[in-house]
Order: C-alpha cells, then sequence, then structure tokens
C-alpha cells in the first residue's frame, strides 16, 4: 500500500474522501452515456477505430486512464516545469483543483501552459533543446498517450521500434543484422535534421486526424504543440515543432513518420527506424544513390522535413553505426560503437573520482546500478573479451578510489593485514609514495583487495552481466 500523503485526495462532501485527484464523482454520469453499457475504462486498451461517435476524451479523463497515468509520471520523476512545481507538491494542488481542469478538459476549453526550455550537450558537441511541461500538463499528456496508443500502434510497420509497446532498439539492430547477412550492403543513413524542432504542426495534426475525430482531443493536442516555450522567465511562441520532455513527443513523431515508412514498404525497401533514426538497407551502390535521392525528395516534400546533407550518407554495411551498436564483418556481428565505450569510460571515472568525498560503499552502489543499466542496453554485442578488459580496468579505478581514502600509510598497512596481505608486502607497499594509480595495480593491492572481495562489495563485473544476457543474443 502507498503512502497516504503519496496517494491524491479529492473531497467530494463533507466527512467523506476518494482516492487519486481524478474526480470519480461523475463516474455514473459516464457510465449512463457509455454505449451498451460498458465501462470507459473496459474499453481503454481496445477503442473503437473509426467510430465518429466515440469520445476520446471521456476516455482520458477516464478515472482508471487518469490513475495509470499519474503513477507513470510520478515512476518517471523528472524535473518541476515553468510553475516550480514539483512532482511531490502536486498531489495538495491538484486536491482542490482537478475536478474543474476536468470539466475544462471535457468542455474543450482547458489551456496548455507553456513548457521550459532546457538543453542538453549532444555526443557530436551540439546542444539539443528539451521542453519541460509542468507536472499538470505531463500527466494530461501521458493520459492521452495511453488511450490513443492502442488506436495508432497496431497499423504502424513492423520496422519501427522507437518507443512504442513490447519494441526496443534490440529489436530493430537484430533486424538490420539479418537483413546485411541476406547480401544488403549497403546502406542509405538519411539523418533529419533537427526533426523535433522542425516538425510542421499541419502535417502532424492532418495525420493525428485521419483517425481521432473527438475535436476536443485534437484542440487539445494542438494546444500543447502551440503552448510555446519559457526562456529566461519570457514567453516565446511555438509555430514549428513538437518539444522533446513531454510524454506525447514520442507517439507524435511516430504518427509523423509512420507515411516514410508506409512508403518505404511500398517500395519493397529494407529498413529499421528507431525514433527519427532510420536506415535503408540494399543490395548495390548504384540502388542507394538512387534510394537517397527518393527518400530525400519524400522526406523533404510530403513530410516538410529538412535533411541534413552533411551527416546523410551511403555507407558500406561494415562498420555501420546505429543506435550506439556497430555492424563489423560480413556476418554483421554486433559490437558497441566507440563513443559509447568513451562514454562508459568517462561516467566511471566521474563515479570513482578520487575527490568525490563519498563513502566507499555508496560510490559502489552507484557505479554497480550504473554498469547493470549500461549492460542491460549493451549486453547485444558480442565482445566478451572487451568487457572482460573493461573490468580489469573498473577495478583498478575502485582500488585507486579506497587506496586513496585510506590515506596515511599505517592506514593502509594495518587494513591491508586485515584483508591478509602478508605482511613483507603490506609493509612497504602501504609505506610506498608511488601514485595512486600505479599502486592500484600492485601485487600487494591485488592480494588484499581480491575480485571475490570486491564482488562481496557489491561490485558487478560486466563480464558476468553479460553472461547472464546470454538469452538476448540468442537471435543476434
Amino acid at each position: 500500500m502507498q503512502n497516504r500523503e503519496e496517494r491524491f485526495v479529492v473531497s467530494t462532501r463533507p466527512g467523506r474522501q476518494l482516492e487519486l485527484p481524478f474526480d470519480t464523482v461523475d463516474r455514473q454520469s459516464e457510465s449512463s452515456s457509455e454505449p451498451h453499457g460498458q465501462s470507459c475504462a473496459a474499453n481503454t486498451d481496445t477503442p473503437a477505430l473509426g467510430d465518429p461517435q466515440w469520445d476520446l476524451m471521456e476516455l482520458i479523463v477516464d478515472w482508471d486512464n487518469m490513475d495509470r497515468a499519474w503513477r507513470q509520471v510520478r515512476s518517471n520523476r523528472g524535473a518541476p516545469g515553468p510553475d516550480g512545481m514539483t512532482i511531490a507538491e502536486f498531489p495538495d494542488w491538484c486536491r482542490e483543483h482537478w475536478p474543474t481542469i476536468r470539466q475544462q478538459l471535457l468542455d474543450g476549453t482547458y489551456r496548455p501552459q507553456p513548457v521550459r526550455r532546457v538543453t542538453i550537450p549532444k555526443s557530436d558537441g551540439g546542444e539539443r533543446m528539451l521542453g519541460i511541461p509542468n507536472v499538470l500538463d505531463r500527466v494530461i499528456q501521458q493520459a492521452i498517450g495511453q488511450v490513443l496508443t492502442p488506436i495508432f500502434d497496431p497499423e504502424f510497420s513492423a520496422s519501427s521500434f522507437g518507443f512504442r509497446p513490447n519494441r526496443s532498439a534490440h529489436g530493430a539492430i537484430k533486424q538490420i543484422q539479418q537483413t546485411i547477412r541476406q547480401g544488403h550492403r549497403y546502406v542509405v543513413d538519411v539523418d533529419l535534421s533537427k526533426f523535433f524542432d522542425r516538425v510542421q504542426h499541419d502535417v502532424l495534426m492532418s495525420r493525428v486526424a485521419r483517425k481521432v475525430r473527438d475535436k476536443r482531443v485534437l484542440k487539445l493536442i494542438g494546444g500543447y504543440l502551440r503552448a510555446g516555450v519559457m526562456v529566461d522567465g519570457v514567453k516565446q511562441p511555438t509555430t514549428v515543432g513538437t518539444p522533446q520532455g513531454g510524454p506525447l513527443s514520442p507517439l507524435l513523431s511516430n504518427i509523423l513518420l509512420d507515411d516514410l515508412d508506409k512508403e518505404l514498404e511500398r517500395r519493397r525497401l529494407p529498413f529499421a527506424r528507431y525514433a527519427d533514426d532510420f536506415v535503408i538497407l540494399v543490395r548495390s551502390h548504384y540502388a542507394a544513390r538512387k534510394v537517397m535521392a527518393s527518400v530525400s525528395r519524400f522526406v523533404t516534400r510530403k513530410l516538410k522535413l529538412v535533411v541534413n546533407a552533411q551527416k546523410s550518407a551511403i555507407r558500406r554495411a561494415d562498420g555501420v553505426e546505429f543506435v550506439g551498436f556497430v555492424f563489423r564483418t560480413r556476418r554483421a556481428d554486433i559490437r558497441v560503437s566507440a563513443k559509447n565505450f568513451d562514454r562508459l569510460k568517462a561516467r566511471v571515472r566521474e563515479i570513482t573520482s578520487r575527490n568525490r568525498g563519498v563513502s566507499f560503499a555508496r560510490m559502489i552502489g552507484e557505479l554497480s546500478r550504473y554498469l547493470r543499466g549500461w549492460m542491460g542496453y549493451f549486453g547485444l554485442a558480442s565482445t566478451k573479451n572487451v568487457f572482460s578488459r573493461l573490468d580489469e580496468w573498473i577495478r583498478r579505478r575502485v582500488r585507486m578510489y579506497l587506496w586513496k581514502q585510506w590515506r596515511l600509510p599505517r592506514t593502509r598497512i594495518r587494513n591491508l593485514l586485515r584483508l591478509g596481505v602478508p605482511r613483507d608486502l603490506a609493509t612497504p607497499h602501504g609505506a610506498s609514495r608511488k601514485g595512486y594509480w600505479r599502486l592500484a595495480k600492485t601485487l600487494g593491492g591485488h592480494l588484499g583487495m581480491t575480485k571475490q572481495w570486491l564482488r562481496a562489495q557489491g561490485l558487478v563485473f560486466l563480464r558476468y552481466l553479460w553472461g547472464d544476457l546470454a538469452p538476448l543474443r540468442r537471435t543476434a
């Protein structure tokens, strides 16, 4: 059971409280208007496709749907939006205001608030702009996505893997590998320049309207697209783009790019797409040139997007990179890209920095959580020996961290003796004036801070994590 303070409460009459902010007072009236006596909640996963009478907004504000949306937003945590309200502060605020907001949504009069503009660094040295909505708008967007996903997702392409239920980047990587092994040796890599910042609202909304008949929902989605951004306290209008950072943006990107997927399927071109990253595989360089030209025209003319000519290219399949992985040899063996190894090392250096001033146990906990998450994604790669070498480097970083914490020679000698190091090794090793990094690889350090001892402290090893993920690689 959750803490009562963590759950929303709506007061409906003196002496009575209902859990969660999503007013259940009108549930009887909702049920009386439902077709054939069925509940809206029961149909959230399978709405009536193409039915002009279907009231999608009633599904969105349904108690069960909003409950699921809140739980998802809360689990994602996230920073406050422009109003500064945190996840923890939202329940008390919503307890008072949700009934009014719910009615505004049903009436079609709710107005989304601007998002907070933040930038994060990209791997190529540029910056990616994100838009952080207020918590309320995140919950509403999540609720919209939960209703629209069962409507749109079943008809999305089987070669689309990003932000979809039961699909992931691993599926895209395995599909590309199989296609390369079938003899497709050339890759058409088309880069969409600043995709999320250049989406044309009318082009996107026309595709949403193909399946969404409820004008209130269309108006609300359009309101989110045009809500504007707050930059240094000043609201700036958004006439194009769909801000990354909101729960609805991934679904909207798939809706827009589904036309591209269908066009590639019509031409019988093997491809894989993850969000706005996609590659097309062909058998010859001549075919690749024709596909590059025709697909670029389609993206520019039909979807009104911009192709980045500097980053788009025709590449050999051997060495092509996609969503962090690289394919090598004619067998398309899966590897981790060099820049992702560099990111791993940079993060490990940050966690094991000698000047952090945190306890050894806390450092080990942070490091192990990061390594588990990293390997959970990159465990698809078949590079056991590389992971073993990384483990050696990581253990040396950990030994160096502990060696720095011990500081004084007498403390080092005492701890080495406690770890079972013979005195004739512990004394000169502990009194040595050599650098931390060098001492972390000496015999004395290895005899004391053994692999077994480090595992007992909670450190995980990439090689063992990779072995546990063998089922992930069975079809790769």
